[in-house]
């Protein structure tokens, strides 16, 4: 069990990225798109919360402003609030109910952090006249609310963010702000630097749990000898790929592969050699199903199964040709086989296409159908079934069906 662990361990992109890092929060390949559209779900109630939290408080700005402003200064403020600010958060919390949301929300989000900053350093250059505006601290709650909102991902908070404060730095120096603006200028990059620190560290410890929890996912999916897929996942993945091929309309194939005589191996060669035996099989025949959803699982004890997408009878055909000649490469002593004296299989193959009054259980029904058949004539050989039955029952074999030896 533990070279299979290793296996897993060494082969997954989850292991893969754990080892090689991540200090600029970037995953390779797919991991990364999955992890933002794991780190959405996760955080969209947070997101839908706080963006609602974000109204009010606008709102109560809008109204406090109105209170404290001269009525000469409050008007544009309020305008800026109630007609930019709130309709931009509002859309973005109708954002995150959209089927789209995982394409859109982060661009979205980008631009929603980005126009909210801007918004209040325009607040600050109309209210503000030869010293800093009394509405400053409205610019660092924003930038507080833009870090941890719970949408963006680090890099589109701190863009939004810092560009926001390069804008009010270069705006309070072409206007020459005089009195407070260099206390408010340092309070605005401390901020910054702060939720940076902040929000970086907690994304890191978001995507390192993102690719744990991966990685101990593929440990559950795996066979614990073998190290391929175990029998809980070839159920599940046989269940959503009928349905894929019931509406595309697709032939689906189930190949069961036994070693023949494993029994005998063992006590010839003993239980180490039987489990080293299981897994040079399992990778033999993992690599013999090579399309992205072909899928090869151990079905129990020395049986295999493996899945066919798009199975018209050339491919099966191959797969099955390829299995013979990976088998036979193995080169595996088997003395005390009848059969022959190297290690060999028998592959019973099922090949049909889905309709709405078949179901899995019958497919795979009919590739154990054709196993046996395979066993029965001889083993060492493959047996294709693609007569579709009415009925199949569990643990009932009957001959002179419609079959073909390949």
């Amino acid at each position: 069990m533990y070279a299979a662990n290793r296996f897993v361990m060494e082969d997954t992109p989850q292991s893969r990225q754990l080892r090689a890092g991540f200090p600029w929060l970037i995953l390779d390949g797919g991991l990364e798109a999955e992890f933002r559209r794991t780190h959405l779900e996760e955080n969209l109630r947070t997101v839908r919360v706080n963006l609602c939290l974000g109204v009010i408080i606008t709102l109560a700005f809008a109204a406090v402003e109105a209170v404290v402003l001269a009525p000469a200064v409050n008007r544009i403020p309020s305008l800026i609030h109630l007609l930019l600010i709130v309709p931009i958060l509002l859309i973005s919390l109708a954002a995150s109910f959209s089927p789209r949301r995982h394409r859109i929300y982060a661009p979205l989000a980008l631009a929603t952090g980005t126009v909210l900053g801007l918004s209040m350093v325009a607040m600050l250059l109309i209210t503000a006249s030869n010293a800093p505006s009394p509405l400053f601290p409205c610019l660092l709650v924003t930038t507080v609310f833009v870090y941890f909102m719970g949408g963006p991902i680090f890099y589109h908070s701190l863009a939004a963010n810092v560009s926001v404060a390069l804008v009010y730095l270069v705006a309070g120096g072409v206007l020459q702000f005089r009195g407070e603006f260099g206390y408010d200028a340092l309070c605005l990059v401390a901020v910054n630097i702060f939720c940076a620190v902040v929000a970086y560290m907690h994304e890191k410890t978001s995507r390192l749990r993102f690719l744990e929890a991966g990685l101990l996912h593929e440990m559950a999916a795996r066979d614990g000898l073998t190290g391929i897929q175990n029998r809980r996942m070839f159920d599940q993945h046989i269940e959503r790929i009928w349905l894929q091929g019931l509406r595309e309309n697709t032939r689906i194939a189930v190949l069961l592969a036994d070693i023949d005589c494993f029994k005998d191996y063992n006590d010839r060669y003993g239980h180490q050699a039987g489990d080293e035996c299981l897994r040079a099989v399992a990778v033999s025949l993992n690599q013999c199903a090579r399309r992205p959803l072909d899928f090869v699982a151990r079905y129990g004890g020395e049986e295999f199964a493996v899945i066919l997408y798009e199975a018209n009878r050339e491919y099966v055909a191959e797969v099955l040709t390829r299995i013979q000649r990976s088998i036979a490469e193995l080169n595996i002593p088997h003395d005390a086989s009848p059969v022959a004296s190297r290690l060999t299989v028998s592959v019973g193959a099922a090949l049909i296409l889905p309709s709405a009054h078949r179901s899995p259980e019958g497919l795979v029904q009919l590739a154990d159908e054709a196993l046996y058949n395979a066993k029965e004539q001889g083993r060492n050989r493959v047996v294709v079934m693609e007569a579709e039955y009415q009925e199949l029952h569990t643990g009932r074999f009957e001959k002179h069906r419609a079959s073909r030896a390949v």
